[in-house]
């Protein structure tokens, strides 16, 4: 464990044979409901460190090091004392990490608007917190499009209620970072979607891996149970005060084109704590039992990766695969949650996976699309198994899409400033999607987003038309970077950020994986 509440679990989760001692064995032995539902009886904040008497950042930083360090000893030590921990320095920085362009709640006040007052309403509003007068405003429901033509329902908290969310997020995640398992990635400090495409393409390429599991829960953040949410934050938090707290922001209900709708489930969408919500109500109704089912149920290895609702499990053999899609969806019901029907699926995928499908006359292997990158069973040129992964069709077309929306938009903008813009557009697409093997996809993208600039500036006017496609490569040429990977190989990145699982990680006896000892 390091200083910055790195997990203790395993990033990569391996299933070890079920070869425990008896001690282990009567030690959870016990149904799955109690292994996450009990709870440990409150023992105060003994031992943790206390903030001084001044308002210095380095004191926030102290007292919140000493929750962690509580929390890292004793993993049933319920907080009965945490609302002291947000101060005006810890709210006035949640205020300065707000976006500056964020779209205004109910309140309509934007960034721009409340920085000339910040100072003054930063110690009114920690005033109104620690008096118990604060008082949360409804969100705002806003509707964005999914890349299967769906719609996405948001929720945009007035502007002091994200302040206040983004400073108790800060206190909270000194507990939660180090109870949550290795294997969960979504929106936690320190881990990037990066961080979790790398752990899984490990865990798939050194696994003994032959089907993976692709889930979704569906409609997720709209279906969080409160009452279960409540019960899960208990085990962990004592202060009656940070629970009110969570539950004015849960109940305060929303604002949807005029009309005020009272919401008996759900977290919002968008709101700064509902990603945090949301990874204790999986770490608890689905992160803890899933830990367990593969140490006492799985025959061979198993391999778990989550990003926020999104899992890819490896399995070394078909039946644990099935009987973990079924026993998942009975435990994921209990808390008021469902697979989605089309997005889950369990498909033969892995070293063997080629050579099998060829000999039954079954085809190739199956693709799986994760964080917006689709994975592909691949060999080098040396006929090594690797995994090929390049960037999902459905993210490639919605991004050109919405380039030549835009495009049209700034049809009689100063080329120059449109070129900037196109610049920046693909610099940003690159520095996600410029992963190994993926080149040919950033200049399928790199060509499109070039024929599209060109018809734009054909219709800038009649004249316009005489520009020639030769003539407009120079000048593309001149503006456009041209694709090339970014980011290192996989295997390279992942060992670099946990340098624990070497040297000793690939002998079996010794029992150590990527990121903790099991």
């Amino acid at each position: 464990m390091n200083a910055v509440g790195q997990s203790d679990e395993p990033i990569v989760v391996e299933k070890r044979m079920n070869e425990g001692n008896q001690r282990e064995q009567d030690q959870t032995r016990q149904k799955p409901e109690e292994f996450v539902e009990r709870r440990g009886s409150a023992k105060g904040n003994t031992a943790q460190a206390p903030t001084t008497g001044t308002q210095s950042p380095g004191a926030v930083s102290r007292g919140l090091i000493g929750v962690r360090e509580a929390a890292r000893r004793d993993k049933t030590l319920q907080f009965t004392a945490l609302l002291h921990h947000l101060t005006p320095e810890c709210l006035r920085g949640s205020f300065a990490r707000l976006k500056r362009n964020a779209s205004p709640g109910v309140d309509g006040v934007r960034w721009e608007d409340y920085a000339p007052i910040a100072e003054k309403r930063v110690v009114d509003l920690h005033r109104s917190v620690q008096e118990g007068s604060y008082r949360a405003q409804p969100v705002k429901r806003a509707r964005i499009l999914k890349e299967d033509g769906s719609e996405r329902l948001l929720g945009v908290s007035a502007l002091e209620d994200k302040v206040v969310q983004g400073a108790l997020v800060e206190v909270l995640n000194a507990i939660y970072e180090v109870d949550f398992k290795g294997f969960s990635y979504g929106f936690r400090p320190g881990r990037s979607q990066h961080d979790a495409l790398d752990a899984l393409w490990v865990g798939l390429t050194s696994q003994p891996v032959n089907w993976v599991l692709d889930m979704d829960i569906q409609g997720f953040f709209d279906h969080i149970q409160h009452d279960w949410l409540m019960r899960f934050l208990g085990h962990r938090i004592g202060d009656k005060r940070i629970l009110r707290l969570i539950k004015k922001w849960l109940r305060v209900g929303a604002f949807d084109e005029g009309q005020w709708l009272d919401l008996a489930e759900g977290s919002p969408q968008g709101a700064a704590i509902s990603p945090l919500l949301a990874n204790i109500y999986l770490h608890y109704a689905f992160d803890l039992w899933a830990d367990w089912w593969r140490r006492h149920h799985a025959r061979g290895r198993v391999v778990i990766v989550r990003y926020a609702d999104d899992t890819v499990m490896g399995f070394q053999g078909r039946d644990d695969a099935e009987a973990f899609r079924t026993a998942v969806a009975q435990r994921l019901n209990r808390f008021g949650l469902t697979l989605h029907p089309k997005k889950t699926r369990l498909l033969e995928f892995g070293r063997y996976a080629n050579i099998n499908r060829k000999q039954r006359g079954a085809g190739k292997p199956e693709t799986f699309d994760f964080l917006g990158m689709t994975h592909i069973c691949s060999c080098t040129r040396r006929g090594k198994y690797t995994i090929r992964r390049q960037t999902a069709a459905k993210r490639l077309r919605a991004k050109l899409q919405q380039v030549k929306r835009q495009l049209r938009r700034r049809l009689h903008r100063p080329v120059p400033e449109t070129a900037r813009w196109l610049c920046a557009v693909l610099q940003g697409y690159y520095n996600y999607h410029a992963v190994p093997y993926n080149l040919a996809s950033l200049r399928a993208f790199w060509h499109h987003l070039s024929r599209a600039w060109f018809k734009a500036l054909r219709r800038r006017s009649q004249k316009a038309r005489g520009l020639t496609w030769e003539r407009f490569k120079r000048f593309r040429d001149a503006w456009l970077p041209l694709p090339r990977i970014l980011h290192p190989w996989p295997s390279e990145r992942f060992r670099r950020r946990h340098p624990r699982q070497e040297p000793y990680a690939v002998i079996p006896h010794v029992r150590i994986c990527a990121g903790g000892a099991s």
